[in-house]
């Protein structure tokens, strides 16, 4: 099948197959013991060698991912974790933060952990420890297709909403997650996204390079990782104590990344949404235990709130103003 489109309901017709089980995997389960005892997973594996568990309790973000049985998505020394125990503090951020191909950070803060007048916002914001509603996950077509609504609400305040489609070809290796965030309320309301997508070993490693289009600005978020301008796309060992770099890299027109491994076979291409996420943050841990690449397509620079605000640079959505957000992540054997 391969190089064709796989439709569930024509291969049934053909005769080929009596039941969807036996080209692609779309089920519910529930994690059975740990401190992530109780999450529930929306597994899906395709025809086309892609494992990807969805997490409606955590806003249907994606878990650990797999294509061809290796590894590519990045899990932190925390695992999966229960909502339940997910404290929205600052210093339980690092106790608690699970990692995974897609951590959404938002919806009205992202970045440090900051108070903005009598608000107080947790690193990184809300938008993870929000379980979905209106869930459904189903076979159709040649897609598979998982839907569900995160909102975000205060008493007397903000009623941000969040729309979230992912749809992954039957027969493909490739899973797009395209979100509608709507504001609610009769006022203007300030808010803040990031796409935080993570890969790890074995595609990540000293033999992974990372392809940018060449029009772009490079910006260093910090004096240590202003000294690393030169190994941008290059990757090493993991390091014992190395101190994280993270990149600002904005796209002139081509919004695009690709990470390819030449020894492992494979490569990793994203593409998003340039009009509406701006820009790319790259996170390169190159940290012994802590090895990782973060390609984060954001709409704002990852200050927090406040500072953002001071900056200039915090986005607005209008009152009952919709916006599309979408990230498109494959992967293909060299």
């Amino acid at each position: 099948m391969k190089g064709k489109t796989m439709c569930i309901s024509d291969t049934q017709k053909q005769g080929f197959i009596g039941h969807p089980a036996q080209l692609c995997t779309l089920r519910r389960l529930a994690i059975a013991e740990g401190k992530a005892r109780g999450t529930q997973v929306i597994e899906v594996i395709t025809a086309g060698g892609l494992q990807a568990d969805i997490l409606p309790d955590a806003g249907l973000d994606i878990g650990q991912v797999r294509f061809k049985g290796v590894n590519m998505s990045w899990m932190s020394k925390n695992g999966y974790d229960s909502p339940a125990m997910i404290a929205p503090y600052e210093t339980e951020f690092l106790n608690t933060f699970p990692g995974g191909l897609l951590y959404t950070c938002g919806l009205r803060s992202a970045g440090p952990a900051n108070r903005d007048g009598e608000e107080w916002h947790p690193l990184h914001g809300r938008y993870h420890s929000l379980p979905a509603e209106q869930v459904c996950a189903e076979i159709t077509g040649d897609e598979i297709v998982v839907k569900g609504v995160v909102r975000e609400t205060a008493l007397f305040g903000h009623v941000l909403e969040n729309r979230r489609t992912i749809r992954i070809p039957v027969s493909g290796s490739s899973i797009t997650v395209e979100d509608q965030v709507t504001n609610l309320t009769p006022r203007d309301e300030e808010y803040m996204q990031i796409y935080h997508c993570n890969f790890g070993y074995p595609l990540l490693s000293e033999n992974a390079r990372l392809i940018l289009p060449e029009e772009r600005e490079t910006m260093p978020r910090t004096d240590f990782a202003a000294t690393g301008l030169d190994r941008q796309c290059t990757f090493e060992a993991p390091v014992p104590g190395e101190e994280e770099r993270v990149f600002f890299q904005k796209m002139k027109r081509d919004f695009r990344a690709e990470l390819v491994n030449p020894e492992l076979g494979m490569r990793m291409t994203m593409t998003w949404s340039g009009d509406t996420l701006p820009i790319l943050s790259e996170w390169r841990s190159m940290a012994s235990g802590d090895y990782v690449l973060g390609l984060e397509p954001t709409n704002c620079y990852i200050m927090g709130r406040s500072a953002e605000r001071e900056n200039g640079t915090l986005p607005v959505l209008k009152a009952f103003e919709t916006i599309t957000n979408t990230v498109r992540i494959s992967f293909e054997e060299e």
